[in-house]
């Protein structure tokens, strides 16, 4: 399937049109103070599931963790319908390899706006899990159960989150909620704007911003970015040195995922958060040459 060409399939897009009709359904199970603020709960949450963990620890081992740890942040990612982590780092060790060259698959700078927000997920070439490029990750037959059957877990939340509503319906019935609208709103609404908050990171970190390192791609730095998906925004610094646990270089540079990890690792639950090396931050105090500032 990686030998295809990359192009918009319809049979792809049919979870993604799955995903949004249903937040549709607002329009009958109405919305309650209690949906809205699980939602909103869940995206904060599910997002550092992804940031923290599918990123930073799965794609690139920027901390140490336990076999149960990392397992269960990989329940936990995978509740936000963005595949297996295999599959997400995977996918996001070749984007670094290949940032906004020929093989990018989500540059938006070569493909668009639109193809590298989200059509390069509704191509065949792109649906497959390099395991070649993650021989560390695929010794584990959880994680490659979990990855093989990325469906499962998304299923089962859905359940729990419509037995939750109706648990709350018949014991705390003030509260105004039922199983089908924290179903709507906690699965479909919180979802989708995860989903896309995740993806604004391909299509428009490369975009938008500023570039304090003058890298071989066109990512930037973008505090908005970095804000809605808790400290991805600060994108050029990323590209420029990957192996540390936190994006934000600075203190002035917001990274809630940075000091989420940084409130684990005294826990003991995490452990070995690297650092930026001193070379980056002498680097960074140089004149910037032909980092050009948006």
């Amino acid at each position: 399937m990686r030998a295809r060409s990359d192009r918009f399939e319809l049979r792809r897009c049919l979870p993604f049109i799955f995903l949004h009709a249903g937040c549709l359904a607002v329009l009958w199970v109405g919305w309650s103070w209690t949906a809205v603020a699980l939602a909103a709960a869940l995206y904060f949450v599910r997002m550092f599931a992804i940031t923290g963990f599918y990123h930073r620890y799965f794609s690139h081992r920027t901390f140490h963790t336990s076999r149960w740890m990392q397992f269960a942040f990989a329940v936990l990612g995978n509740t936000s319908v963005q595949r297996g982590a295999l599959w997400w780092a995977a996918v996001h060790r070749h984007h670094h390899k290949h940032a906004d060259q020929e093989h990018d698959v989500h540059s938006p700078g070569l493909s668009g706006f639109w193809w590298a927000h989200i059509g390069w997920m509704t191509s065949s070439k792109n649906f497959p899990t390099d395991y070649g490029v993650i021989r560390d990750l695929a010794k584990f037959p959880e994680l490659v159960f979990l990855n093989r059957f990325d469906l499962v877990i998304p299923a089962i939340f859905g359940a729990l989150l419509f037995a939750l509503g109706e648990i709350l319906r018949w014991l705390a019935p003030g509260l105004g909620t039922t199983g089908g609208q924290l179903f709507v709103w906690g699965f479909f609404v919180s979802t989708v704007v995860l989903l896309h908050g995740t993806l604004l990171i391909n299509s428009l970190a490369h975009v938008f911003g500023s570039r304090r390192f003058a890298t071989d791609d066109d990512s930037r730095n973008n505090l908005l970015l970095a804000l809605i998906t808790l400290g991805e925004g600060w994108h050029n610094n990323h590209h420029r040195y990957m192996g540390t646990a936190r994006q934000g270089f600075y203190w002035w540079e917001i990274d809630i995922t940075y000091y989420a990890l940084k409130a684990l690792s005294w826990t003991g639950l995490i452990w070995d958060l690297k650092p930026v090396p001193v070379s980056i931050y002498e680097e960074a105090r140089q004149p910037r040459g032909s980092a050009d500032a948006a």
